[in-house]
């Protein structure tokens, strides 16, 4: 790790008090409540300053994608770390998605915001690399496990797909749903109760559609997750 100059941990810590006081306007208020002018006021700080490290709002919301999504990625190579069975290293994966998502709901707020192509064309080319990256590692993971699974015989694709088109799959089914949940309030209201537990049911649906042995019927999943946690993510 490299030791920052008292300067530059000044600049860097001020701009992760930026971010976070941009992150509460953005889940308060959307993409219209953030405002340079209110951050300036509230870190009593001149605008100019914020613009220094942000040339523009669209800047912070990419940053702030950039932030979680690193986090996201974190999680997930923890994750492939597991010692199991690839079908129980890809049940690791889920629970790596689903602490992400527990603990960074806003972070679909700030992906959708980056799919509207007035918002993203304003952000900098050079952040948006880095949220590819970050998107491309997690996928690369993934990926991973499907082709260790293949290679040693929990796995037979066939009507040629590839291990990319089922981690595109999987990719479908968790973002899909997560993005409702964060999105939707009345969930409820239209009978889905347990909304999470029905996304994690329907991986398992997939996974057992696609042949990915053992099959959920043949083994304790809460066992499972229950090593898995204590293996991989008791210090997470």
């Amino acid at each position: 790790m490299v030791d920052l100059t008292p300067k530059k941990l000044e600049i860097q810590q001020r701009g992760d008090r930026i971010l976070s006081i941009a992150r509460s306007m953005i889940v308060d208020d959307g993409y219209h409540g953030l405002n340079m002018d209110r951050i300036a006021e509230q870190l009593e700080i001149s605008k100019g300053t914020i613009y220094n490290h942000f040339s523009c709002k669209e800047e912070i919301i990419i940053a702030l994608a950039i932030e979680t999504a690193e986090k996201r990625r974190s999680l997930f190579q923890a994750a492939a770390q597991f010692r199991g069975r690839s079908r129980f290293r890809m049940l690791a994966i889920g629970e790596a998605d689903l602490r992400f998502f527990q603990e960074h709901t806003s972070h679909f707020e700030f992906e959708r915001m980056l799919r509207i192509p007035s918002i993203l064309e304003k952000t900098s080319e050079k952040r948006q690399s880095v949220m590819q990256m970050c998107e491309a590692a997690c996928m690369q993971v993934v990926g991973g496990i499907v082709r260790d699974a293949i290679a040693n015989g929990d796995l037979e694709l066939t009507n040629s797909m590839t291990a990319e088109e089922v981690v595109f799959g999987l990719w479908s089914l968790h973002y899909g749903a997560q993005s409702i949940i964060a999105s939707s309030e009345n969930l409820d209201q239209i009978g889905l109760h347990r909304p999470v537990e029905t996304m994690t049911t329907h991986t398992a649906m997939l996974l057992d559609g696609l042949g990915w042995l053992p099959l959920s019927t043949e083994f304790d999943e809460n066992e499972v997750i229950e090593q898995i946690n204590n293996e991989v993510f008791k210090n997470v």
